[in-house]
């Protein structure tokens, strides 16, 4: 998985790959050479008290030395810039793919999952190219170019080499892989400890209401200890690592100066050479160890590349059309031709075999009883998910064929839970119509109830708005969730139970004025509460999930026990005569 992730993103980046593989290979030459005129200046300079030779070898390695150092100072230039490139393009892909979720996906991966691996996933994988960027690509080079100069230097001495550099890959290769179950179940104790923080804090009204602050502590040491045990677990292993390679490299170096000592007592190599091969058996250690603290990320990254992936792999189930209408012939006609949807592995069907018709120039309110399927029904519009039967039919157009502009142009919803972003009352109110006036902020803040409160916030249509609005109360919330439509002029109105946060004064003062900014277009309601809907033209009833009504409010008082029974729920018998 993160081969086949990075090759995706990679590519665009072959030229500053190539110039940063020819930086690397050139610092790492220098590295290599520095060693062997080392030991030139032992044997040829100092030993024979040749000065001249001294300077002059002094000064290319001087040389060699700010070639090393400009070549090191741009590969990881360029390695930083590069991985942060591709950092930043993975990240897009995912979020440009949640974009492209219905519901039933972003149900199915959890919103923490999401936020979890589009940031702390998709860091460890740039740490990882950086990583390799900067270390990985100098260490195979370092490695086999050390061994090739610690033979030049001397062979018989270069056994050592046969002993060292397995030892230490067998040790590395086996801590490795007990690290790699351990980075996948820290990821997901990342998700989890994520789930709870992020429940805590959006739920913290209902906490302090419910005196559930111990519960909660307590529930949240539970899992950010079960995510220390997995990272104390981890960091053992990592712990082991070093010393597992530092006693190798230090038994090595005993062994080279032991056996180099008297093969200089015989006179089979000088001085410098042991110095030099010195050199050359730390820089092949270095190289195994640059390549183990890759190794020690490689497990992490890869578990990490595979839940992004997971991401990038899942098709939206509801998919663009593949030739989308664009222009519509019948404007603001609704039909909802016997639809039935499931959701994924649920026993049985939320909706069954269900139909109506919404009219321009007429209001239609759905009605039933709590988990009846209202919000799912309404939810198929604008195609927040997609019926899995049966079809719904926008100016006579199945939606499922219509060009996604279009549909957002022509459907407008006011959600149960209305969610406003950071940001301003403006910026919030022109979400659906960049371009509109102020002026026609402030009518659809009229029509909405919603202007007299905005004009006491201080600066008023400027004033700011939190995350998830939460610094308005919920009715006002509510107001400024069914202003935002009114400003894009849908030609299809969807509100979902969006009046349940007002009082009644507010409630019927706001019916009144949408019935005339409202006239021409089509309006579905789904509401709980009778008194919002007995004025509808055509009241709908719902019961698990189908359609077993449908009339005026005095029709079905008549004729439906269903609806009857919702109504006297709610008033009088002569209340609702």
């Amino acid at each position: 998985m993160l081969i086949r992730l990075l090759r995706t993103y990679v590519r665009p980046y072959k030229v500053q790959i190539v110039l940063l593989v020819v930086l690397q290979l050139l610092q790492t030459s220098a590295t290599l050479y520095l060693p062997t005129l080392n030991a030139d200046i032992i044997d040829d300079g100092v030993v024979k008290g040749d000065t001249g030779l001294i300077l002059q070898l002094g000064a290319v390695m001087i040389g060699i030395s700010l070639v090393q150092v400009l070549g090191n100072i741009g590969a990881v230039y360029y390695g930083a810039r590069t991985a942060a490139a591709i950092g930043r393009d993975i990240r897009a892909g995912i979020f440009d793919r949640v974009q492209s979720f219905s519901a039933r996906e972003v149900g199915h991966f959890g919103a923490p999952s999401l936020i979890t691996r589009t940031t702390n996933d998709v860091q460890q994988v740039q740490m990882l190219v950086l990583m390799a960027f900067t270390l990985l690509v100098s260490a195979p080079i370092m490695c086999v170019g050390g061994i090739a100069m610690a033979l030049g230097q001397d062979v018989t001495l270069s056994a050592v080499l046969l002993a060292v550099v397995p030892v230490l890959g067998i040790s590395v290769t086996l801590i490795v892989i007990r690290m790699r179950p351990l980075f996948r179940t820290m990821q997901e104790r990342v998700d989890t400890v994520n789930r709870v923080l992020r429940e805590q804090i959006t739920g913290n009204r209902v906490i302090r209401a419910f005196v559930r602050d111990g519960y909660e502590r307590e529930r949240f040491r539970k899992e950010n200890t079960e995510l220390t045990d997995v990272s104390m677990a981890t960091g053992r292993l990592m712990a082991l690592m070093f010393p597992t390679v530092m006693t190798v490299v230090n038994v090595s170096s005993v062994a080279v100066v032991w056996f180099g000592a008297q093969r200089i007592d015989s006179g089979a190599i000088q001085i410098g050479a042991l110095t030099a091969f010195l050199a050359y058996l730390m820089q092949i250690v270095m190289a195994v160890m640059m390549a183990t603290f890759m190794f020690m990320m490689v497990p992490r990254a890869e578990v990490c590349a595979e839940r992004i992936e997971e991401v990038l792999a899942t098709e939206s189930s509801v998919a663009p059309p593949v030739r989308p209408v664009t222009e519509l012939v019948r404007h603001g006609h609704l039909e909802v031709r016997n639809v039935e949807f499931r959701y994924p592995g649920a026993e049985e069907s939320v909706l069954r075999d269900v139909s109506l018709t919404a009219r321009p120039g007429e209001t239609t309110a759905i009605i039933g009883s709590t988990g009846s399927g209202k919000s799912t029904l309404l939810g198929l519009v604008p195609r927040l998910f997609d019926a899995t039967d049966g079809q719904v039919l926008v100016g006579g157009v199945d939606v499922r064929a219509l060009d996604t502009a279009l549909t957002a142009r022509t459907v407008g919803l006011v959600p149960q839970k209305p969610y406003l972003f950071s940001g301003t009352v403006a910026t919030n109110l022109r979400y659906g119509r960049p371009d509109a006036s102020d002026e026609e902020l402030w009518h659809a803040l009229e029509v909405a109830q919603a202007a007299d409160f905005v004009r006491d916030l201080e600066n008023g249509l400027n004033a700011a708005i939190a995350q998830g609005g939460t610094n308005v109360s919920g009715g006002q919330r509510q107001r400024l969730a069914i202003a935002r439509t009114l400003v894009q002029r849908p030609e299809i109105y969807l509100f979902d139970d969006s009046f349940s946060a007002l009082d009644y004064a507010t409630d019927a003062a706001l019916r009144a004025a949408l019935t005339s900014e409202t006239a021409e277009a089509t309006v579905v309601i789904v509401a709980q509460r009778v008194a919002t809907i007995r004025d509808a033209d055509r009241i709908v009833v719902l019961d698990e999930g189908r359609v077993v009504g449908v009339g005026s409010h005095h029709e079905l008082m008549q004729d439906n026990d269903t609806y009857r029974e919702i109504v006297l729920s709610q008033l009088t018998e002569a209340e609702a005569a």
